[in-house]
Formats: C-alpha cells, sequence, structure tokens
C-alpha cells in the first residue's frame, strides 16, 4: 500500500463520522420542521386547510361576502387581524388560475402567501380567508391588517395584463359589498399608500402587481365604487 492509499485508510473514519453527523443534523431538522407544521395545523381555527361540505361552506360565505361561490380557506394568515377592516387592496394573479387551483397554492403552507378573495376569468368569487382575519397579501403586515385583499385573475398573460369585464364587473360588486358591510363609506385612491384603495406595488418595489390594466383603471374603480354607495 502506497502512502496516498494508507493516507486515504486513515482518513475514512473521520470522513464517515462526518457523514454520519450530517445525516443525524438533516434527520433532527425534518422532523423539527414535520413537528412545525403538525403544530401549525393543530392550532389552526376550525375549517382551516380542508376540504369543507356544502353546508361548512356555506356557513363560512353567510360570515363574509355573500358574493362567494366557493371557499377553501388558506392557513397562511393571522388569526384574527389587529386591525378593523378600513382597505381594499387589488392584486392580479398574473395567471388565468381556476378558483380551485388558486386555493391550492394558496393551501400551501411552504408558500407563504394568501389573499381574502379571489375572482376568476368568468366573474366568480372565492374566499380563501375570512374577512376577520389577516391574509399575507401585499408584502406589507400593517396594510394587510386593515385591507381586505382581492386577486383577479388575467385574461391576456403578459403585455398590460389585462382582466375580463367581467371579472372587472365582479371586482365592483365585490368591493361594492365589501364595503357596505364593514362600514366604509367611501373609496380612496391617492395612487400611494395613503389612500385606502391600494395595490400592491404601493408595498413592494420588486412587482408591478397589479399589471398596467387594472393600475391604470384604480380611480374608475374607485369611482363605481363610490357612486354604489351613495346610491345605497
Amino acid at each position: 500500500m502506497n502512502t496516498t492509499e494508507k493516507q486515504k485508510t486513515r482518513n475514512r473514519p473521520y470522513g464517515d463520522q462526518v457523514a454520519i453527523s450530517l445525516l443525524a443534523v438533516f434527520l433532527i431538522l425534518a422532523v423539527l420542521v414535520a413537528m412545525g407544521i403538525y403544530i401549525k395545523r393543530r392550532s389552526l381555527p376550525e375549517y382551516v386547510g380542508r376540504t369543507l361540505t356544502e353546508a361548512e361552506m356555506q356557513e363560512v360565505i353567510d360570515r363574509n361576502s355573500p358574493l362567494t361561490t366557493y371557499v377553501h380557506l388558506s392557513p397562511n394568515a393571522d388569526f384574527p387581524r389587529k386591525s378593523e377592516i378600513k382597505k381594499i387592496t387589488i392584486h392580479h394573479m398574473a395567471a388565468n388560475l381556476s378558483l380551485e387551483r388558486l386555493g391550492e397554492s394558496f393551501g400551501r403552507i411552504d408558500r407563504s402567501a394568501s389573499a381574502n378573495y379571489g375572482i376568476d376569468v368568468n366573474g366568480n368569487v372565492a374566499l380563501y380567508v375570512e374577512e376577520a382575519n389577516r391574509a399575507w397579501t401585499s408584502s406589507d403586515a400593517e396594510n394587510d391588517n386593515m385591507a381586505v385583499t382581492i386577486e383577479v385573475a388575467n385574461e391576456e398573460i403578459g403585455g398590460d395584463w389585462k382582466v375580463s369585464d367581467r371579472s372587472f364587473d365582479a371586482l365592483i360588486d365585490l368591493c361594492t359589498d365589501i364595503c357596505l358591510r364593514n362600514g366604509i363609506e367611501e373609496l380612496v385612491y391617492t395612487d400611494d399608500s395613503q389612500g385606502n384603495l391600494t395595490t400592491h406595488k404601493m408595498f413592494n418595489p420588486n412587482t408591478d402587481c397589479p399589471g398596467p390594466y387594472l393600475g391604470s383603471r384604480m380611480w374608475e374603480i374607485a369611482e363605481l365604487v363610490n357612486e354604489r354607495l351613495r346610491s345605497e
């Protein structure tokens, strides 16, 4: 056996010990992560993170917007929110997802994201985080604690990220309903975070959400909602 082979033989037990130690650390971390997920799921409110029956879904809808047609409650939220509802924040999906597919995405704990409501390309409305709770949507805890957040599907992927007319009409309906039930007398859009109608990009410089199309219509959204509020 030459000198190099002898050196490799002497170093092998040390290398085996390192490998075993690393494996042990990995297993411990895996157990801790699994325990954390288990504890989080055990501490979640009723109905969160599981498929609901029609009766359970209706019970949840009765506490939120009656415009809702689908419920999949995400664990990615704070229960309850820390502020009364004073704002609405509009986002776009940057995709054309079904309400079910978006619910599956928000249901993943590792994603750490959610919204209170979603609107699909056909104008159907889903609830993912009850209004009493804060959704993780805008990269800003203070805003999300005060805002009901809404994700809107895109019928155009890229470009202006256009949303369909049915989605836009449903957005006006939903915003009006949220204002009426939460005592918001007027929506004010100021193109910054000072108004009570806000967008994601106001709180995160790394995003253009809700895209050029919805972004260009924010003043119109506020006015259309306010016209309805004044008529009530």
